[in-house]
């Protein structure tokens, strides 16, 4: 974690900041000395996880309802987070849906229910957010939260890798042309992170997770705590000169997955010395 009081005087404000990750967000840039604002569309959520963070760090947690889809709640939400809190220091879009679905079985609500909470949502709240910022001649850190799958795909979640792709696609753009008014934007792409809300749609039986940390060389799902202790660093002022990157999160999953001869690692010691030998007969 940083030093304390990193955060001291700045707001951050978070989508999605009521569970999972979201909640360990909030409470690791609260420990940090930040006031924190937290917006969902369950209200009663918020309120408990603003309530309960902040008596255990003693910093403000202010919380919002907001339906990220709903562009006119994301104005709303906006007015209200300046107003009570002040303009933020950083921005966080969290909020996120997805679930697993043969593609020929989704639907065009499905589809249009991934992509307004996860690309059209981030779209705006960064836009209404930004545009604020602008006005007031004011930078901020702002940071997404996407998955590794957003450069390669993947099968069964289709609206939520093209969803995240466009995301990070609209945070690299926004790098280019809104630095100069004193804005970063950065994106982490998370491997397996467990969480309740998240692996009820995507592992719903649980038999999947043993399969999950198999293939993965660190040998273990990632923690929520890891993730915040890693976007507490990049919109922090230590990481002032990070902008425009996509740091990948997940425990060497990726590099695991694209290597042609990564299955090798299931060949026992005895294997290697019997391949050893047929590959000198060849050679010889």
């Amino acid at each position: 974690m940083l030093p304390p009081n990193s955060f001291k005087g700045k707001v951050v404000f978070i989508t999605g900041g009521g569970t999972g990750i979201g909640r360990g967000l909030t409470t690791v840039f609260s420990s940090l000395g930040a006031t924190c604002v937290i917006a969902s569309r369950k209200i009663d959520v918020l309120k408990a996880t603003a309530e309960e963070i902040s008596s255990q760090t003693g910093n403000k947690v202010h919380a919002i309802q907001c339906d990220v889809r709903d562009p006119g709640m994301v104005k709303n939400a906006v007015s209200e987070l300046i107003k009570i809190a002040g303009h933020p220091d950083v921005v966080i879009n969290n909020a996120a849906g997805n679930f697993i679905s043969l593609s020929e079985r989704l639907s065009s609500n499905a589809w249009k229910t991934i992509t307004d909470i996860v690309l059209n949502g981030t779209a705006y709240v960064t836009l209404e957010i930004g545009k604020e910022l602008i006005k007031a001649e004011k930078g901020a850190a702002f940071l997404a939260i996407t998955t590794i799958y957003a450069k390669s795909g993947s099968a069964f979640v289709v609206p939520s890798a093209s969803a995240k792709a466009g995301v990070e696609i609209m945070s690299l753009s926004l790098a280019a042309e809104w630095s100069r008014y004193g804005m970063r934007f950065n994106v982490i792409q998370p491997g397996p992170i467990k969480t309740k809300g998240a692996f009820s749609r995507l592992d719903p039986t649980g038999e999947f997770e043993q399969e999950m940390i198999e293939r993965l060389p660190c040998g273990r799902l990632g923690t929520v705590e890891e993730i915040s202790n890693l976007a507490a660093f990049l919109c922090s002022d230590y990481a002032s000169w990070i902008n425009g990157s996509i740091i990948r999160f997940d425990g060497g999953e990726y590099v695991f997955l694209s290597g042609e001869f990564n299955s090798l690692m299931k060949v026992t010691t005895q294997q290697w010395d019997m391949l050893e030998q047929l590959i000198r007969k060849t050679e010889s």
